[in-house]
C-alpha cells in the first residue's frame, strides 16, 4: 500500500515557484534530499498537474498517474498567487490532505498567519536551505 502514496519510498513534492532560479534552487535541495519533484512556473500550471482545472475530472492521482505527497510553493506570484493555490487545494476533497508549504521572501506575520490559518502545514522564509528541505524531508518520511 505504501507504493501508492510513495513509489520506492521516494516522497514526491510539486514545487511551485515563478522565478526559474528559486524554482531550480528548491527544486535541487529537495532532489538532494531524496524527493521525486515536479516544478511549475505558476498557480494554473499547478492546478492543471493536480487535476484541478475547471475541465478536468478530478482524481487523487495527476495527468501522469502520481500522487504528490507535498506541495510547496511561492505566496508571491503573478497570476494566482500562492495563497490562492492553498485555497484551491484545501477546496478540493482529494487534494486538502495534501501538505501544502507556503515560501515567500517577506517577513509579513499577517501573511503567514493568514497562509497558516487557511491550512499551510508551514511557512518558510527563501531562500530556502538545505537544513529547511531537511525539516520537510522529516515530515513527509510518514509515507
Amino acid at each position: 500500500m505504501s507504493t501508492e502514496y510513495c513509489e520506492d519510498n521516494v516522497p514526491h513534492v510539486l514545487a511551485v515557484d515563478d522565478n526559474l532560479i528559486d524554482r531550480k534552487l528548491v527544486e535541487k535541495l529537495l532532489k538532494n534530499s531524496s524527493c521525486r519533484v515536479t516544478t511549475a512556473e505558476n498557480g494554473m500550471r499547478a492546478l492543471e498537474y493536480l487535476g484541478l482545472r475547471e475541465n478536468q475530472q478530478q482524481t487523487n492521482l495527476n495527468a501522469n498517474g502520481l500522487k504528490v505527497n507535498m506541495i510547496i510553493t511561492d505566496y508571491c506570484m503573478p497570476g494566482m498567487t500562492g495563497y490562492e493555490l492553498l485555497q484551491r487545494i484545501k477546496e478540493s476533497s482529494m487534494l486538502k490532505e495534501v501538505p501544502v508549504v507556503i515560501m515567500s521572501s517577506e517577513n509579513i506575520p499577517t501573511r503567514i498567519s493568514e497562509c497558516l490559518e487557511k491550512g499551510a502545514e508551514t511557512f518558510m522564509l527563501k531562500p530556502l536551505k538545505l537544513s529547511d528541505v531537511k525539516k520537510l524531508r522529516n515530515q513527509l518520511i510518514k509515507c
